[in-house]
């Protein structure tokens, strides 16, 4: 067996234990804003308001990764997305960050080169039909024409449980949410089926949400997340801090008001972290220390952007279910801040 010359043993050594390149980050910085990639519009996740501004849980998302980096959670620029659009669209670097009700599988993670940072929200596909249709249950839809975005996991997820029923449909291709909330409405398709929290969005935004009935089954696991390009540890890295900045901060009572109050009256070691008062945490990855101070004041945290957003109070009055915190039952949960 050949001996490794010290030389390259040392090379070797210091070629794996380097920092990484954060090549994405000294991007992000130069241009001045983070390049967000969004749905074309999704009700409580993503959409213009009338003013032009973006907003929803996802868009929080983003705005939490610009307070992280530039002290300014307005410093994002945002660029629509369809299901088949918005990988190409991330992986080209059209994009840093896709922030698009997308689940996380095996193949997005591994095959097509992203990097999933976490999960902000755990989901399911459901199906949306009209009170009309006098169906009570997913299985009594058989021969029934199917409103289904291409390009996504629900494809796949509904033709399992239509096989697996013995039971058929007549597909129905859309490209967007838009697309497929017109169709229904207009007759054009008995049933829409995608993600249970899209389903609340588009029935939320019928002249009257009465009149249609999100059946009982769940289908699928739909864990979802934004995510990032392979590659660049730093910059996932830091969207994954952001993320879990804000999950910490629920579980730790600090909101976008009470922030300051409950670091003067505070001895909390990991709120003193979490926050900068105490450690070099943001300097880990190249950001002022006070990163998480800057994402909870300027966007809240999880509980507050989930309430503001999709919560019980907005149009599609949304319980926080899984998506509590796993000290109320639910499975939000962070690593330590330490």
């Amino acid at each position: 067996m050949k001996i490794l010359r010290i030389s390259a043993l040392l090379a070797l050594v210091s070629f794996f234990s380097a920092p990484a390149i954060a090549g994405t980050l000294e991007d992000v910085q130069a241009r001045g804003f983070v390049k967000c990639g969004v749905t074309t519009g999704l009700l409580g996740f993503a959409a213009p308001d009338d003013s032009g501004n973006w907003k929803g849980f996802d868009v929080d998302v983003c705005r939490a990764v610009a307070a992280a980096v530039f002290g300014d959670s307005s410093k994002v620029e945002f660029t629509t997305t369809t299901g088949k659009t918005r990988f190409p669209t991330l992986a080209s670097g059209e994009i840093d960050v896709l922030a698009r009700n997308t689940t996380w599988t095996f193949s997005r993670d591994v095959d097509l080169g992203f990097e999933f940072i976490g999960i902000n929200y755990y989901d399911g596909q459901g199906f949306l039909i009209p009170a009309s249709l006098g169906v009570a249950s997913a299985t009594d839809l058989d021969g029934a024409s199917v409103c289904i975005q291409t390009g996504t996991t629900t494809e796949l997820n509904l033709a399992d449980f239509f096989r697996a029923n013995s039971i058929s449909y007549e597909s129905i291709p859309v490209e967007t949410n838009d697309e497929a909330r017109e169709n229904l409405f207009a007759g054009r398709c008995d049933v829409y089926t995608t993600d249970a929290s899209g389903l609340a969005a588009t029935a939320a935004q019928a002249d009257n949400p009465a009149d249609w009935i999100l059946l009982p089954e769940i289908i699928s696991k739909e864990p979802l997340g934004p995510l990032v390009r392979h590659g660049d540890h730093v910059w996932g890295d830091i969207v994954r801090w952001s993320l879990n900045t804000m999950i910490i901060a629920e579980e730790k009572g600090l909101t976008s008001n009470n922030l300051d109050t409950k670091l003067a009256m505070n001895n909390d070691p990991e709120i003193f972290r979490l926050t900068g008062k105490e450690g070099e945490y943001g300097a880990m990855f190249g950001l002022s220390n006070d990163f998480g101070y800057n994402i909870i004041k300027q966007v809240g945290n999880y509980g507050e952007v989930f309430e503001r957003n999709v919560g019980l109070k907005t149009p599609l009055k949304l319980a926080r279910g899984l998506n509590a915190p796993w000290t109320d039952g639910g499975l939000l949960y962070s690593p330590p801040f330490r």
